[in-house]
């Protein structure tokens, strides 16, 4: 089984990476198929996701999913709190049954690196020293849009300016956090993180 990456984070949480390998029947033959997805990649994706969930719980409930309006998916007597992310050939997830969660995986792009005055303020440039040309630009800024998208699916309800109301405030030298404010509920988030080659994961729970 091609599990990239696990971690136990506590008795109650736990994460996961799925390198997708395997083809679409392997999986419609283990998880539903939740909303029509016409892309055969993205399908895929889609169905790794759902897959991995019951991967890091057995006993989660995955026919019980719903959507909500802003796309998050849930489980209606939140019996698990879980979020799902996926690009390229990598699916993420974080399942846990008492804390609320948000997770993010990214392949480093120049894209990312291109907008950061779109999802960082000038304040944040400063702070993380991206001002200056760096050859560790790219995975530098997509860990920092990483773990902004990560807030985002935690608090799950949309609408969020991740320029204003996601402040990320401090990277601890030698641990893979960020201290980070979340102002448009008062929140003080820990983003926690790790990098790949050429993967980015980030989550946050609470």
């Amino acid at each position: 089984m091609p599990i990239f990456f696990q971690q136990q984070i506590n008795d109650s949480t736990r994460l996961g990476i799925w390198k997708i390998e395997e083809t679409e029947e392997f999986f419609k033959a283990n998880v539903p198929q939740h909303r029509d997805v016409t892309h055969p990649h993205k399908r895929l994706q889609h169905l790794a996701g759902r897959f991995l969930l019951q991967y890091l719980f057995p006993d989660f409930p995955y026919e019980l999913i719903q959507i909500a309006d802003t796309r998050k998916p849930f489980l209606p007597d939140e019996q698990y709190h879980f979020s799902i992310s996926h690009c390229g050939d990598f699916a993420a997830a974080i399942v846990s049954r008492d804390s609320r969660v948000g997770i993010d995986i990214e392949i480093p792009t120049e894209k990312i690196s291109r907008i950061m005055y779109k999802f960082l303020s000038a304040k944040e440039h400063e702070l993380f020293h991206l001002i200056q040309p760096d050859k560790d630009r790219i995975p530098f800024s997509t860990l920092l849009w990483s773990a902004k998208e990560s807030i985002f699916k935690w608090y799950g309800n949309g609408g969020v300016d991740f320029r204003k109301e996601i402040q990320l405030k401090k990277q601890h030298e030698g641990t893979e956090m960020i201290d980070s404010f979340f102002s448009k509920n008062n929140t003080e988030l820990a983003v926690n993180y790790r990098q790949f080659d050429h993967l980015v994961l980030a989550w946050v729970m609470s």
